[in-house]
């Protein structure tokens, strides 16, 4: 009698939990896409890296990663985070053109929220 109530209580509590895992997950990957702009690196660019990771089980993100040589130094931990959606642009930059880029700095990366190549627009893979 008592595993007739308990057992489908213990099965709920864990979907609830598995659900609610899901949306913070979902939230969390959707929320890629918006960087606060609170600094700007502005330089040409040296190198460049893509590499597409899993985020969460099926959720996948695009990794740019970048290096930019300004007039002052040469910055190396850049990165430009996109959510692979069905609506996702993927900007493609070229290496020796100028760019400035706009985000801010996470612990030791500076994560890129918008790309301006002042010569012309970017393009994007789709």
């Amino acid at each position: 009698m008592v595993t007739a109530i308990v057992i489908p209580i213990i099965c709920l509590y864990f979907y609830w939990l598995t659900r609610k895992e899901m949306r913070e997950s979902y939230e969390e990957w959707d929320s890629l896409n918006t960087v606060p702009e609170e600094a700007i690196i502005s330089g040409e660019v040296v190198h460049i890296s893509e590499s597409r990771q899993r985020f969460y089980y099926y959720r996948y993100i695009h990794v740019l990663e970048l290096a930019i040589q300004s007039k002052e130094k040469k910055y190396s931990k850049i990165k430009k985070i996109t959510p692979m959606m069905k609506s996702a642009k993927i900007p493609s930059v070229a290496i020796g053109d100028s760019v400035h880029l706009y985000g801010n700095w996470k612990d030791d990366f500076f994560q890129v929220g918008r790309i301006d190549i002042p010569e012309k627009t970017i393009s994007t893979k789709e």
